[in-house]
C-alpha cells in the first residue's frame, strides 16, 4: 500500500493534488518499498527558509526538502517539502510553467527518498535521467538548465 497526503499551504502555485499524488505513487511503486507513507508540503519561501535552518543549518529559502522519517524492512516513511514561491521565482528562467517546475522539485524530492542522490557527477545524471522519464509521464519535458545557473536542489 501506497499512501501520498498533499498539503497545499501556499498561494503562488496552482497544485493538481490528483497529478502529484499520481506521480509519487509511480516513483514510489517503481523504486519503494511494498509500503510506503509519504507527505508532500507545498510552501511559501518562509516556511521552506525556517525549515532549512532548524534542519540543515542554511540560512536561506530553497526548493526542496526531503526527510525520511521511518525507513525499516518493507517500510518508507517520508515527507518533501516544496516551495511554491521559488517554483514561481524559478520558473520562467526555465521557459516553463510554476506548475512544472514545482512538479520537479516533488518528482525530486521524492526520488531521494528512495534512495537516489545527486552528490556526484555520475548519480546526479541518474537523477536527472530518473527525473525526466517521470516528468515526461505527465508529458512534461525538462528545460536544459545552464551549467552556470544551475539548479538549487537542497535536501
Amino acid at each position: 500500500m501506497v499512501k501520498v497526503e498533499i498539503a497545499d499551504q501556499q498561494s503562488f502555485v496552482s497544485v493538481d493534488a490528483k497529478q502529484i499524488a499520481n506521480v509519487a505513487r509511480s516513483i514510489l511503486a517503481d523504486h519503494g518499498p511494498t509500503r510506503s507513507r509519504v507527505s508532500v508540503a507545498i510552501v511559501d519561501d518562509a516556511t521552506i527558509h525556517a525549515l532549512n535552518r532548524r534542519y540543515l543549518q542554511h540560512d536561506y529559502p530553497t526548493d526542496v526538502l526531503s526527510f525520511v522519517l521511518e525507513e525499516k524492512r518493507g517500510y518508507l516513511e517520508g515527507e518533501v517539502v516544496v516551495s511554491g514561491e521559488t517554483a514561481l521565482s524559478q520558473a520562467g528562467q526555465y521557459g516553463w510553467d510554476a506548475s512544472s517546475e514545482l512538479l520537479l522539485y516533488i518528482v525530486h524530492g521524492v526520488l531521494h527518498l528512495v534512495g537516489f542522490e545527486d552528490s556526484s557527477d555520475e548519480t546526479r545524471q541518474e537523477m536527472r535521467d530518473a527525473e525526466a522519464h517521470y516528468l515526461a509521464q505527465l508529458g512534461l519535458h525538462v528545460p536544459d538548465q545552464d551549467e552556470e545557473t544551475g539548479d538549487d536542489f537542497d535536501e
